[in-house]
């Protein structure tokens, strides 16, 4: 089975020291990406430890397939306890740093204890390198990747870093990467705050040499010549569709269509695209460079899901006002998502929807703690009761922008998923949209075959993450090349997936999880529900009350 290679660097910020470890037979189990990281996280963190403490550990991953030249690769991954969820969470990021990781000739980047003084810590080839940086303090994510292309010749595509709300501990602070592109989800950016790492970068000349089958290039013309709309107008081009089946989320998630779509659909944003972006050696540059000279404002996207936060769900109907958001958003180190939801619940109890300026204002505040952004820091779980608004997450994650009311599949993967609910961790709404073959489609009403069909995507969307392969590559990657890239059966590619959820599962069991936390605020609209999440933790072979039997954990 094709899988990465290279050691194990783990980088002590306490003693401001670095080992190298060769994890051969962990990358031989679980490929590269994810899993690697999972299995080395669910071993070498304690059950118990603080997803702020200097016992937490975070690992960088990336994959194999970072050794093609294929598109659906320039990806990698980042995997801790998350400040957000409390739980053990991956994230995944796009851009160009996977290569520039590969170049390192390490398979996976640790960070563990916690520095006393603010740190840029440059990972090469030929060494680690301990820079303290206490004038970057507060600094913003450009003028972070801007010092370290001034004093080190490296550009954005290099670094990894946090902007002000990482320092500042949010609960769902971005690692940022390449200056636009995020380990958004959980809460990441906090962890590297906790530690007093702003920046890690990464330099070399040392790539493994990992043979990829010659196929990989088909799959590369097809997704350079076919005229797909995520090229012009990315995932918000589902936004119509979304309003359309009544599946918007909108007022902070109290509706369900948005009167106002026309201003923030995908023909919108097409409108604001000035030019192709993309990922490393990515040929379906699906990604979206917007600007408006009018009234200076240029970023990359939004992508439906912040396009939802910032729009619909918080009653506002301009792109160009959300654009604004998702920009600040980057500048500061934000997950766009949970900081669009967490300031939608806070317009939605003080009756202020569509107030731009206040927006603005609230995500500055956030980022710096500063006064009512002090509260809104701790996300919409820990902020709704405060606030008098519903507590629309799962597991403390915000919801996502795909209707669970609507899609019953996605409901039922928002509810058990290990990361809370998050749209990626199974994408069962492109089933029930649907935007897959008519042949792979599910009625998105009712719950009939879809603890299967859910198992089966948890395990696929685990193994693109090992690979790491882009989960928008559905219409290009089938059975066959997965066999044909990876070098075994798909099935047996499937259980890596499979191993994957389960240690994540059984390192939050530790921490406390169980069937009680499987569950959703409109759990009583649906009903099945219960019996399909039984069914789910009957297929996953696990105890009833959502636990993994002891003396099954994977090796």
């Amino acid at each position: 089975m094709l899988h990465s290679s290279g050691p194990l660097l783990s980088i002590d910020l306490t003693a401001r020291e670095s080992t190298a470890t060769a994890i051969d037979d962990v990358l031989e189990s679980y490929i590269g990406g994810r899993g690697v990281a999972t299995k080395l996280a669910h071993d070498r963190i304690p059950f118990d430890a603080d997803p702020l403490g200097a016992e937490n550990r975070l690992f960088l991953t990336t994959g194999p397939m970072q050794a093609s030249q294929m598109s659906f690769t320039g990806r990698m991954n980042a995997t801790a306890v998350s400040p957000l969820t409390d739980g053990l969470l991956s994230s995944n990021a796009g851009g160009f740093m996977s290569r520039h990781f590969a170049d390192t000739g390490y398979s996976a980047v640790e960070l563990t204890g916690a520095s006393d003084d603010l740190l840029v810590v440059h990972v090469r080839d030929d060494g680690v390198e301990f820079e303290e940086v206490p004038d970057l303090a507060s600094a913003t994510v450009p003028e972070t990747c801007a010092y370290v292309r001034e004093e080190h010749g490296l550009d954005a595509d290099h670094v990894a870093c946090i902007g002000p709300a990482g320092e500042n501990r949010v609960r769902f602070a971005s690692i940022m990467t390449t200056e636009e592109r995020a380990f958004g989800r959980g809460g990441l950016g906090a962890v590297l705050g906790a530690k007093n790492v702003k920046a890690v970068t990464f330099d070399g000349d040392s790539a493994p040499e990992i043979e990829i089958p010659a196929g990989q290039m088909e799959i590369h013309r097809e997704a350079a010549t076919d005229d797909h709309i995520m090229k012009q107008q990315g995932t918000v081009a589902v936004m119509d569709l979304a309003n359309e089946v009544n599946g918007l989320p909108s007022y902070y998630f109290s509706e369900q269509t948005f009167e106002g779509v026309e201003g923030i659909n995908g023909d919108a944003v097409a409108e604001k695209k000035y030019k192709k972006g993309t990922c490393s050696a990515c040929a379906f540059a699906c990604k979206l460079p917007t600007r408006d000279e009018e009234r200076g404002v240029e970023t990359e996207g939004p992508e439906f899901e912040v396009a939802m936060a910032f729009g619909s769900n918080s009653g506002v109907d301009d792109i160009v006002d959300v654009m604004k958001s998702n920009e600040r958003c980057d500048v500061y180190g934000l997950d766009a998502i949970s900081a669009g939801n967490t300031i939608a619940a806070y317009l939605a109890a003080n009756d202020a929807f569509g107030d731009t300026e206040l927006i603005l204002d609230l995500l500055e505040k956030i980022a710096h703690r500063d006064g009512v952004g002090d509260a809104l820091a701790e996300g919409v779980s820990r902020v709704a009761d405060d606030l008098g608004v519903e507590n629309w997450s799962v597991k403390n994650m915000d919801f996502a922008a795909h209707e669970g009311r609507v899609l019953h599949g996605q409901a039922l993967s928002y509810a058990v998923a290990n990361r809370g609910a998050d749209h990626m961790y199974a994408t069962f709404y492109s089933v029930e949209y649907p935007l897959v073959p008519d042949d792979q489609a599910m009625d998105p009403v009712g719950f009939d075959g879809k603890a299967e069909r859910l198992v089966e995507r948890e395990n696929l969307m685990a193994l693109n993450d090992s690979g790491v392969v882009c989960k928008f590559s559905r219409d290009y990657m089938t059975p066959a090349r997965y066999e044909m890239l990876f070098g075994a059966d798909f099935e047996e590619l499937l259980a890596v997936g499979g191993r994957t959820v389960t240690l994540e599962r059984h390192f939050n069991n530790e921490r406390g999880f169980d069937s009680a936390d499987d569950s959703l605020p409109y759990a009583d609209q649906l009903p099945g529900l219960d019996e399909a999440i039984s069914e789910y933790y009957e297929l996953r072979e696990w105890n009833s009350d959502g636990t993994v039997p002891s003396g099954t954990v994977p090796a």
